[in-house]
């Protein structure tokens, strides 16, 4: 059983053709020519060309088309063809309306949680507490001594049972009554849930 090749080669001797003057008449490469006469498909183009290709060498040769062609699909296995590659989606990133809105709700709901996180260190945390003054075994001369510090914000001070006005920052300044029995300034800071830090700074009243 002859192959294409050999149908096409001994067509093109029995008319006394070489392959420059059928080049010339096909226009088709010289090497591709000698490729389909060997039945060597590699390097040739897809089944579709190759098709083309042995149609204008029939008809160039005298042969019949539909003949030729069916010895080729018999010789050349029709390779897939690729018409709809599917798009390499994975590798590329795409920037759209909807990752940001889902951006946009998770970076909200991060905040909410950082701060209900942070709200609820500070509640369940017992309250900072710093004294400036009076120092400590400090001599005091007066019926009255200056107090200065800084606690936690939204807490209840009270120096020797004296509820102490803070700022919006936590600090205090004020003067608490003494007397010459006095020897030492009572700090309670109680939280809202009821966490307490307690000092005591020692005085000498003269």
């Amino acid at each position: 059983m002859n192959t294409v090749g050999q149908i096409l080669k001994e067509a093109r001797f029995k008319k006394g053709i070489s392959l420059i003057k059928l080049e010339n008449i096909t226009k088709i490469k010289r090497e591709f020519l000698i490729k389909i006469e060997k039945n060597d498909w590699n390097g040739l183009p897809e089944l579709p060309v190759i098709s083309g290709f042995v149609k204008n060498i029939a008809n160039a040769l005298d042969l019949s088309v539909n003949n030729i062609n069916a010895v080729l699909r018999r010789d050349y296995p029709p390779k897939k063809l690729t018409i709809n590659p599917t798009p390499d989606v994975g590798s590329k990133f795409s920037w759209s309306p909807k990752l940001t809105f889902v951006v946009g709700i998770g970076i909200l709901i991060l905040f909410v949680l950082s701060y209900l996180g942070f709200e609820y260190i500070k509640f369940i945390k017992s309250p900072e507490l710093e004294i400036n003054s009076p120092k400590n075994n400090e001599i005091i001369t007066d019926t009255k001594v200056r107090v200065s510090g800084k606690t936690t914000t939204d807490v209840g001070l009270t120096i020797n049972n004296q509820p102490i006005i803070l700022d919006q920052e936590g600090n205090f300044v004020t003067e608490i009554q003494i007397t010459k029995n006095t020897k030492e300034l009572k700090f309670i800071a109680t939280s809202r849930s009821g966490k307490v830090t307690e000092k005591n700074v020692s005085i000498n009243v003269e």
